[in-house]
């Protein structure tokens, strides 16, 4: 198992404690070892096996949590979980995607009132009964009640960090056995969809049978549900399920192409295949019962007139027709991003210090980096006021002058407050390298207060770019109510950047939104939101983000060197 995938089922075990009213130590405990995890650049299974393990010299983890990391790592799960998730029913954890309800207060509802699923929790906002709970009201009531049908579709689907990160772990399992041939994800994971239902995997074997076996003695694997000669369904530890399927290699194109999607993709693509005499389906192409073609997708979209159309693409929005007037440019690529424009250290709520950030974003050939602590507005993040800022900057200026081979820039994260102000008054702004301003906060505003805060940022001189501009969290809060014609004009206008936010909670701005930007000629900035050096891993969720939305290289502003980039600021 990674890092990520231990750290959360760490973050589920602190969770459910909570929830049961253990002991706030033994809570805290899971919670700092599942934050060191995160912050690791290097894997724990590489830890384990350098000798003297070194797992309990980390910070936050001891001998209990080393040994329990061990566990995890050789059978992919933690026994005291499983009992935990026994004792604590799934409904329960769900109501915890609701925002603004922690472990505290679902413990509250589960033990007072009884609750044990998301539909329970309905009935009981609509009966007013939460209302009358110590520490909740009508206003929270309202509120949990608007959060339930977010939740419920949330946990539907899983995040693409999630699906990637178990897919591709199978799979390289997958590859040692020496009867494989070919195996890949396909499916929505492989369209980089921002959350997946569910895993494909096709593999050409001349043992499907021990393809299967190797699948499910993998210890990612929770349980076998089902299994044919060809076709076997799993369950992971993480709740999400996976079809592997065993194809001939004649029929390996063709079934990548079917499997993968979307299905209004492939709607146009058979209606193509039709028009010209053939049959397509996984298993192939063919002209009556004669095979034409399938063992690669290049053959299958060759012989209906198209050329290979990258999988993030294939959403039928326009990308066939595309393709078919030889318009297709070729999407950016992670090696084309020299700067991270947005990222913490622990002069607010991140886990590493200016230093270590410069230099993780250096190893990893980045040429630029914006440090963009939080400002004041964000207290539970120890956002910074004026004078905090200016003396961290200072602090900034001085790493700029040690480490070579990397631009540090004097950043901030600034808050678009409530009342549309900024959270930092001009004078401090325009001190700044580089100004991202943000909504945090009050996002189930109305739209006439969301624009209003939207374009005065946009207005404001210093500002040089909206981050995650809707505010939404993938797993948990929707986003907030923009007129996004309006908002791109005047992002155009006044010569302000977009953001793709890569992490795999916001990806924000969508795919959808992303590409309208384009249609505006606005620059688009992709950015980890790194809080740990290890946070750089999300770049390619970011990326993939941008060529869902069709984004070449010279439509990113930070594939430029950073003098490139400061000369599209209206302030260059």
């Amino acid at each position: 198992m990674q890092n990520q995938q231990i750290a959360a089922l760490f973050n589920e075990v602190a969770d459910l404690l909570e929830i049961q009213g253990a002991n706030t130590f033994r809570v805290r405990a899971y919670r700092n070892g599942a934050r060191t995890l995160e912050g690791l650049t290097v894997s724990v299974a590489d830890l384990l096996a350098t000798p003297g393990g070194g797992l309990e010299a980390l910070d936050g983890i001891g001998k209990d949590l080393a040994s329990k990391i061990k566990v995890a790592v050789e059978t992919g799960q933690i026994p005291q979980l499983e009992e935990l998730r026994q004792q604590v029913p799934h409904g329960v954890v769900e109501m915890l995607r609701i925002s603004g309800l922690g472990p505290k207060k679902v413990a509250v509802l589960f033990r007072e009132l009884g609750i044990q699923s998301l539909a329970q929790l309905k009935e009981a906002c609509e009966a007013g009964k939460i209302s009358e709970l110590k520490g909740f009201g009508k206003k929270t009531e309202q509120s949990i009640l608007e959060g339930i049908p977010h939740a419920m579709e949330a946990g539907k689907r899983f995040l693409i960090s999630v699906a990637r990160e178990s897919a591709e772990a199978i799979v390289a399992d997958l590859k040692q056995l020496p009867s494989i041939g070919q195996v890949s994800v396909a499916g929505s994971c492989r369209r980089c969809q921002e959350t997946c239902g569910d895993l494909d995997v096709l593999a050409i074997s001349d043992d499907s049978a021990a393809a299967m076996d190797r699948l499910a003695a993998n210890p990612l694997v929770e349980k076998v549900l089902a299994r044919g000669e060809t076709k076997q369904r799993v369950r992971l530890h993480t709740g999400i399920e996976l079809d592997l399927r065993v194809v001939p290699a004649e029929s390996y194109g063709a079934a990548m192409q079917y499997f993968t999607g979307s299905k209004e993709h492939n709607i146009v693509i058979r209606r193509r295949a039709i028009e010209r005499g053939l049959k397509l389906n996984e298993y192939g192409l063919f002209r009556g019962d004669e095979y034409v073609a399938g063992a690669t997708e290049e053959e299958v979209y060759a012989a209906v007139g198209l050329p290979w159309i990258p999988p993030e693409l294939r959403e039928n929005r326009g990308e066939i027709e595309r393709a078919e007037a030889g318009k297709q440019e070729r999407l950016v690529e992670v090696a084309d991003i020299q700067g991270d424009l947005h990222m913490h250290t622990t002069a607010s709520d991140g886990k590493a210090t200016i230093r270590e950030m410069a230099e993780a974003a250096k190893a990893r050939g980045l040429k630029y980096i914006a440090i963009t602590d939080h400002s004041k507005r964000v207290s539970m993040a120890n956002g910074l006021d004026a004078t905090r800022l200016r003396e961290h900057w200072k602090a900034i200026r001085k790493v700029r002058e040690e480490v070579s081979g990397i631009e540090i820039l004097c950043g901030i994260e600034c808050d678009i407050l409530e009342d549309a102000t900024m959270d930092l008054d001009d004078e401090v702004l325009s001190e700044a390298d580089w100004v991202i301003a943000v909504l945090h906060y009050g996002l189930k505003q109305p739209r006439e207060q969301i624009m209003l805060r939207l374009l005065n940022a946009i207005r404001n001189p210093h500002v040089d770019a909206i981050g995650h501009p809707t505010g939404r969290m993938l797993s948990n809060r929707p986003a907030a109510d923009i007129d996004f014609t309006t908002f791109f004009q005047a992002a155009a206008d006044h010569g302000v950047l977009l953001e793709i936010n890569a992490s795999p909670e916001r990806l924000d701005l969508d795919d959808i939104q992303a590409a309208a930007a384009k249609t505006h000629g606005i620059p688009i900035i992709i950015d980890t939101d790194s809080h740990s050096t290890n946070g750089f891993n999300a770049l390619r969720y970011g990326v993939d983000q941008a060529r869902r939305a069709g984004l070449t290289k010279a439509d990113i502003a930070n594939t430029r060197s950073w003098p490139e980039l400061k000369r599209l600021l209206r302030n260059s």
